[in-house]
């Protein structure tokens, strides 16, 4: 029996990581300023006339669609910038998921009505 190995030439051009750091960047970022949108349109009546985009859904239309848009700028502009590189995709993935974490804490009503 004879094991193969695929092995990677060393003229080929390293595996870069930076696609896949901003996604999940940005979808923290994302996710944290959906929480942060939410609490601010309910706690704050400038903030919250400010965010009813569609009236029968109230501030939550305005909530989502912003927190949409940073999603997608963020992501497309990070794209964009890390795409051919190598990034410290430990570090980004960390804060991606502490903004995440962050934002699941800061939807929690217990936490919502300290604000």
């Amino acid at each position: 029996m004879s094991t193969r190995h695929n092995a990677v030439a060393s003229d080929s051009p390293p595996m870069t990581n930076g696609s896949g750091a901003a996604a999940i960047f940005s979808a923290g970022l994302g996710c944290f300023v959906l929480a942060v949108l939410a609490i601010l349109g309910d706690k704050s009546a400038l903030i919250h006339s400010r965010l009813v985009f569609y009236e029968p859904a109230g501030p939550l239309s305005g909530v989502t669609t912003v927190a949409l848009l940073v999603w997608l700028v963020f992501w497309v502009a990070l794209e964009w910038r890390w795409r051919k590189k190598i990034v410290a995709a430990a570090r980004i993935c960390a804060v991606g998921l502490a903004l995440l974490g962050l934002s699941l804490i800061l939807t929690f009503p217990p936490v919502t009505d300290l604000f």
